[in-house]
């Protein structure tokens, strides 16, 4: 079965009422290394569906089509707001919180900027964030800017942990990103963890420290 196809409906409610939607979602709860990334994401009111023709959920699609399609988001969205929470902010307050941080820092660099908007977050609602919003559970599947957010943020994270792998080699950060990969596992046995791994995450605490 195809995967569903974004649509700018969220949107078109907005501008119906004087309002422009700010897409928001992250990247990077799981990893056992490298930050939590958030991005919100905002089209204009009347953004023609065409411009954004080939738009998914980051997560299904290959690399090359999402630097493409973030090229194109990049130069259509009225605003872009980038947040993230480092993996001592993660360890300090727990990935949850630290998820939050991030999605607030995101939107903090568009609201007060686009003028009246409505706050659209992937998933569940979280309180957390501490500002009024909506939740769409799979909203990177199903609206436009929510995708358009996931593709922005998993770029930006994606190319961060490529440029860690370099400097940190044997754990495979190139092709698993910091994700829980049998390579990343025994790179993690042979080499100890590096200060950018989550030490509040069990697979990275439970390694056994050298005699």
């Amino acid at each position: 079965m195809a995967p569903p196809v974004p649509t700018l409906a969220r949107e078109a409610a907005a501008w119906a009422e004087g309002c422009l939607l700010v897409g928001v979602d992250e990247v990077g709860r799981g990893p056992l290394a490298g930050p939590v990334v958030a991005a919100a994401v905002v089209f204009p009111a009347g953004c023609p569906r065409a411009t954004l023709r080939g738009l998914r959920d980051s997560k299904v699609l290959p690399a090359e089509r999402r630097a493409k399609l973030a090229i194109r988001i990049r130069a259509r969205a009225v605003a872009i707001g980038i947040g993230a929470a480092s993996v001592a902010e993660i360890d300090r307050l727990n990935i949850r919180c630290a998820t939050a941080l991030a999605m607030r820092r995101a939107l903090a660099r568009i609201l007060g900027r686009v003028g009246p908007a409505r706050v659209l977050v992937d998933g569940l609602p979280f309180p957390e964030i501490g500002l009024e919003h909506e939740a769409l559970v799979d909203g990177d599947a199903h609206c436009a800017s929510v995708a358009a957010a996931s593709i922005v943020a998993k770029i930006l994270r994606d190319e961060l942990m490529h440029r860690l792998a370099r400097r940190h080699p044997g754990y495979g950060w190139d092709t698993n990103v910091g994700y829980g990969t049998e390579a990343h596992h025994d790179g993690l046995l042979r080499l100890g963890p590096t200060q950018h791994h989550r030490q509040s995450f069990a697979p990275v605490a439970q390694i056994p420290l050298p005699f």
